[in-house]
């Protein structure tokens, strides 16, 4: 399985803002997660391959935008409004064109601290 390449993470203050990226090496639908932890990795944003589509979870809508560059095959998540509750290690990984079903392995993650 192809696993992309997370980055842009660090610590931020409670109402701040952090854009991650997303490297890949095959163009198609692209979703993000994050696993804070003790706690089960959650869906929070997914993107089609063209950049026509997307997807947020309740949790970000709103917050946080999903975007794409196909020319520089990144994936971007820019998080604004960040909350403490937004702390996690955040992943992304190729999904297929409905985002129901995962066919990429999870690579390293990038940390996402926010403070109180």
């Amino acid at each position: 399985q192809v696993q992309l390449e997370e980055s842009g993470g660090g610590l931020v203050q409670a109402g701040g803002s952090l854009r991650l990226s997303c490297k890949y090496s095959e163009e198609s639908a692209v979703g993000w997660f994050r696993q804070a932890a003790g706690q089960e990795r959650e869906f929070v944003s997914a993107i089609n391959s063209h950049g026509g589509t997307t997807r947020y979870s309740d949790s970000v809508k709103g917050r946080f935008t999903i975007s794409r560059d196909n020319a520089r095959k990144t994936i971007y998540l820019q998080m604004n409004s960040l909350r403490p509750e937004d702390t996690a290690v955040y992943y992304c990984t190729r999904m297929s064109a409905t985002f129901t079903i995962r066919l990429g392995s999870w690579g390293q993650g990038t940390q996402v601290t926010v403070s109180s």
